[in-house]
């Protein structure tokens, strides 16, 4: 009698580079994101084992189950607490995603800086110690209670971590680009190599009860590599933006197990380190001009939290036959919209006109709430008039012209009062484009 030996085999799969979506064959475009030439070879290794017996595990009723308070560590930030909702919780992994140089590292050492009673764990696989030195005493932190590791190889890391498990409160790993194992086909950096360390570390910070910051590179598309394979495999998801040009940094969260989502934190970058602004607002509109055309004062929510920036329009009599749309910090395809809506529904001529759309400071604003801010800054760009002094506006622009309730409206309307707006053209009192224009002007 012959027997077979049945072997498990290796599967290759390709994976979307951009979204992480699987082929069994390589495509050019990936179906689900639509990105050009993102797809990487990856093996899945199949080991051979015995089933495990699911006859231990019994069904469970919700009403049974106990929830204990959440046991959480406070970075002393506000800011950062406030996108973790609260500080660190145990055995939570942390994905901190943002693109080169907008202060990743510094606002760790920060967070880091204000732990000073607590010991971190800092996994430096980007810098060396050295550099990481030069930074502390930059920013006036002795760095007494930081641990440095540079080490990239997992295990390794795991070994050291369960070693003095009992003596830290964070680990730091920095970034999880460059950690590898070799469990795991492919180079530091791979989409098999992330995937896999990301889970290596993260079963490590469950089982020894430990908070983890992982550092991520982002993509040219502004998502962390391999962003869906991440997401899924961490507590929480950080993303620091900002643009080089300017100093300002929002810090937001987009998930989160253990707190809300959509929450922002705001800094500032300063020449020893990162501060934390409270009252982002102020800030903003520090540099406003006042009884200047084409500047709109407007009032936005992110997360929970409202804002208020300066919408700026400029128009100029074109010089070609087709007229230039140029936006900075705003959606450039909802402004051709937002132009048809004031020729049509407002009465203004604009084909005519080069317009220039921007926010100031350097922000990225997705949200339809700015959208009247901006119709009235270009039409008082075009008028050469300015907006009634103390004017805030917001509210989203129907096709019709109406004007749309947003969420959060009384929210808003305080923090403008706050900040001395007294006349604030919205929904309430607004219900078309050209009740807009009435109240806005003199």
């Amino acid at each position: 009698m012959v027997y077979y030996l049945h072997m498990a085999k290796n599967k290759t799969v390709y994976i979307c580079n951009s979204c992480g979506y699987q082929s069994h064959q390589w495509v050019g475009q990936c179906p689900d994101c639509q990105s050009w030439n993102s797809f990487v070879e990856d093996v899945v290794v199949h080991k051979v084992g015995t089933q495990r017996s699911q006859n231990s595990i019994g069904i469970v009723k919700m009403s049974d189950i106990q929830v204990e308070k959440l046991d959480r560590l406070p970075t002393g930030i506000s800011e950062f607490d406030r996108v973790l909702g609260g500080g660190f919780v145990k055995g939570q992994v942390v994905l901190l995603g943002g693109s080169p140089g907008v202060g990743k590292s510094t606002l760790l050492t920060e967070v880091a800086k204000s732990l000073g009673d607590k010991n971190i764990l800092y996994v430096c696989g980007e810098e060396s110690t050295h550099q990481i030195k030069i930074r502390t005493n930059r920013m006036g932190y002795s760095g007494d209670n930081l641990k440095m590791l540079p080490v990239t190889e997992v295990q390794s890391i795991i070994s050291n971590i369960e070693s003095i498990q009992n003596e830290i409160s964070l680990i730091i790993i920095d970034s999880i680009q460059t950690l590898y194992s070799d469990d795991f086909s492919g180079i530091a950096g791979s989409i098999s190599q992330v995937k896999g360390c990301s889970q290596l570390i993260t079963d490590a910070a469950k089982r020894f009860n430990v908070p983890v910051i992982l550092v991520g590179h982002v993509t040219k598309e502004g998502t962390v590599a391999g962003p869906k394979l991440l997401e899924h495999i961490v507590d929480t998801v950080l993303y620091l933006e900002g643009d080089s040009q300017y100093l300002f940094r929002l810090l937001r969260t987009t998930k989160n197990r253990f707190g809300p989502v959509s929450e922002v934190g705001v800094f500032e970058m300063i020449e020893n380190g990162m501060r934390e602004i409270n009252n982002p607002s102020e800030m903003f509109l520090q540099d406003t001009q006042n009884n200047v055309s084409g500047s709109v004062i407007t009032v936005t929510m992110e997360g929970f939290r409202p804002m208020l920036f300066e919408i700026q329009a400029l128009t100029v009599n074109t010089s070609f036959g087709y007229p230039r749309r140029t936006t900075t910090g705003y959606n450039a395809n909802r402004l051709q919209v937002l132009l048809a809506i004031i020729e049509k529904r407002g009465s203004v001529n604009v084909s005519a006109h080069d317009v220039y759309l921007s926010v100031a400071g350097g922000f990225k604003i997705a949200e339809y709430s700015i959208d009247l801010a901006a119709c009235i800054a270009i039409i008082s760009s075009l008028k050469n008039q300015p907006v009634k002094p103390h004017t805030a506006i917001f509210g989203e622009c129907g096709l019709g012209g109406e004007v749309r309730r947003v969420p959060h409206i009384d929210k808003r309307i305080n923090e403008a009062k706050k900040l001395g707006y007294s006349n604030i053209i919205s929904p309430s009192n607004a219900k078309n484009l050209k009740q807009a224009i009435a109240l806005a002007f003199n």
